[in-house]
C-alpha cells in the first residue's frame, strides 16, 4: 500500500508531487532542490550553499520517518554543470562517509527555480 510521507520542516512541492512516497519498506524521495523550507526561495550561494540545503532538506523527510542518510541505498544528482561535479560531491560526501549508496549523477539543461542542482533518493525504512 502506498503511504504519503511529509515533513512540515522540508519545502513544501511546488508542483502536484509528495516529498516522498513510502512503499512496503521502500521510500521514495521527491528530487529536493536547495529551497528553504521558510520562505519558499532557492538559497544564494550556488551548487555548495543549495546542496547543503538540499541535505538539510532530505533530513527533515528522513527524520519524520525515523530514518538517517544511512538508510539511502540509491540517489540520483542533476546538476546543469557537471564542471560543477566536485563542489557538490565535497558537500555530498559529508553526509555519506560509509556504505555509500548507489549513485546516477547527470547534467541537465534546467532544474526549476533556476536550481544548480537537485538531488532525489530512495531509501529503506528499518
Amino acid at each position: 500500500m502506498k503511504k504519503v510521507i511529509f515533513s512540515d520542516k522540508a519545502p513544501k512541492p511546488i508542483g502536484p508531487y509528495s516529498q516522498a512516497i513510502q512503499v512496503g519498506n521502500l521510500v521514495y524521495l521527491s528530487g529536493q532542490i536547495g529551497i528553504l523550507p521558510e520562505t519558499g526561495n532557492l538559497v544564494a550561494g550556488g551548487v555548495v550553499a543549495e546542496t547543503k540545503q538540499i541535505f538539510a532538506n532530505l533530513q527533515a523527510i528522513l527524520a519524520s520517518i525515523n530514518c538517517t542518510f544511512d538508510d539511502i541505498i540509491k540517489t540520483t544528482v542533476y546538476l546543469t554543470d557537471l564542471s560543477k561535479f566536485n563542489e557538490m560531491n565535497n558537500i555530498y560526501s559529508q553526509f555519506f562517509t560509509k556504505d555509500f549508496p548507489a549513485r546516477a549523477t547527470v547534467q541537465v539543461s534546467a532544474l526549476p527555480k533556476g536550481a544548480s542542482v537537485e538531488i532525489e533518493a530512495v531509501a529503506v525504512v528499518k
